[in-house]
């Protein structure tokens, strides 16, 4: 894993946003050249004025296809599933240079020209994608890892090897002292003789990751020491865990590791850019979606009969626990707490309206939040508000859960992409622990981040009710 502007890639993803961003720029040259050559016979090449359309339709096509998710951490999900998104990412593609041409008509491609450029972009981008998968896959591609520790962290690590798929390779566990339990496959234990310098050399390790359940009994400082000098990287369990998922391990957090993280660190000045973010965004998103929100207003009026209303307010929990009432569209029937207890909303509700099941899977229920981003009880970006009663319970329950309100509460957010819906309280420490994440390495690079990758959120479906 890099860390690029606070937040953690990995190197194999990082390498194919580079390679397909210039396979992107150099189709443009490459269609053009084709097209000449086989339609009119000559050379149409010409280099100069192409470099700015290039240029755009590299930017262009690459936002897309972060926005669709095609560089997330965990888009290998199937062949099937990335040829289907590939698929939509030109076809917006295509809207999305059309648009462009008409705006900056002097960047324009013909049509044969850019046509040709669009199938070989297309072909180049699944030629890449396939070759990435066949080899990223092999384990003497990924990074070597070799754990000291064979207890509970070290079990959580095992948990996370996923054959088959670009990331880690863990070549083994030492158990430093015999009072740690062993809670890994015995067969994945390595009986250290020697130096441990030489057994990392042996193995070629990359990193060590000291994942010993309590390092006061026999740690080992002069030879991890001495691999640190010979150019390994070392690093703690918590750092380790943080780089490879995306959050933070709650149950080993220390709640200094949040205190003194760099994301606070000039906070006055990424507070003021951030506000800028919510105001520019919330107007952009406001005048794009109009149209769905007088939508979802004719349609709840008319199910309701133009009895019942159409907003629907909530308290809830914000910024250094402040209260404010969020605003939504209203998608349950208006008694749906008749008897004053608060409850998650469940999958298959049967609270929830005709109307509302569209607006929820859609997400045009959240569209009115807008408002309380401009108003500025919310951010655009951040951990979602709960209800206070919820807020009192999960404090009691879950550690360190006050936390997620340092930062404004979001329309959406890290766990939100992250996670699927979440409606007990297990879902609720799982997305705290993406919050989490998301305070200590905030950034408005992260931001941006968060946002393209909603867009893909919304399209497949993940995490609505």
């Amino acid at each position: 894993m890099m860390r690029l502007l606070r937040h953690y890639g990995s190197q194999a993803l990082l390498v194919l946003v580079v390679v397909e961003a210039f396979s992107l720029f150099w189709s443009i040259y490459i269609g053009r050249s084709l097209y000449f050559m086989w339609i009119q016979g000559e050379d149409g090449s010409g280099t100069d004025e192409l470099a700015l359309s290039a240029t755009a339709f590299m930017i262009i096509m690459s936002t897309i296809m972060v926005a669709l998710g095609l560089y997330e951490r965990n888009f290998w999900n199937g062949k099937g599933e990335m040829l289907l998104r590939v698929g939509v990412g030109f076809l917006v593609g295509l809207f999305a240079m059309t648009l462009f041409y008409y705006l900056v008509p002097s960047l324009a491609l013909g049509r044969g020209e850019f046509g040709s450029a669009m199938g070989i972009a297309f072909l180049s981008i699944l030629l890449l994608r396939f070759i990435f998968f066949k080899v990223s896959k092999h384990d003497r591609f990924k990074y070597r890892v070799l754990v000291l520790g064979v207890g509970e962290q070290a079990a959580r690590i095992e948990a996370l090897r996923q054959p088959g798929t670009p990331g880690f390779l863990v070549a083994g566990y030492i158990q430093v002292h015999e009072h740690e339990t062993p809670r890994v496959p015995a067969a994945r234990i390595l009986q250290a003789i020697g130096n441990l310098s030489d057994l990392a050399d042996g193995l070629r390790i990359d990193e060590i990751v000291v994942a010993m359940d309590d390092r006061r009994k026999g740690f080992p400082f002069d030879e991890i020491l001495d691999c640190k000098i010979n150019g390994i990287a070392i690093s703690h369990f918590l750092d380790f865990f943080e780089r490879q998922t995306g959050k933070v391990q709650l149950e080993a957090l220390m709640p200094s590791s949040i205190v003194f993280a760099e994301s606070f660190q000039g906070m006055g000045l990424r507070s003021a850019v951030k506000r800028v973010l919510d105001i520019t965004a919330s107007l952009l998103l406001l005048a794009l979606t109009w149209p769905f929100m007088l939508a979802a207003v004719l349609a709840i009026w008319l199910e309701s009969g133009g009895r019942e209303p159409i907003l629907y307010r909530q308290t809830r929990v914000g910024f250094k626990d402040r209260l404010f009432e969020v605003i939504k569209f209203r998608s349950m029937v208006v008694d749906a707490e008749k008897d004053g207890k608060a409850r998650w909303a469940g999958k298959n509700d049967l609270r929830i309206t005709r109307v509302g099941a569209v607006l929820r899977e859609t997400r045009i229920d959240e569209l009115p939040q807008l408002f309380n981003v401009l108003r500025g009880d919310m951010s655009f970006v951040g951990p979602r508000p709960e209800r206070p009663q919820f807020v009192a319970d999960l404090c009691r329950a879950i550690p360190c859960y006050s936390m997620r309100h340092m930062v404004k509460p979001g329309i959406t957010g890290w766990a939100q992409i992250c996670y699927c819906y979440g409606a007990s309280e297990k879902d609720a420490r799982e997305k705290l622990q993406y919050d989490l994440y998301y305070i200590k390495n905030y950034s408005f690079f992260f931001d941006v981040v968060i946002l393209l990758q909603t867009v893909h959120t919304i399209l497949w479906g993940r995490g609505a009710h």
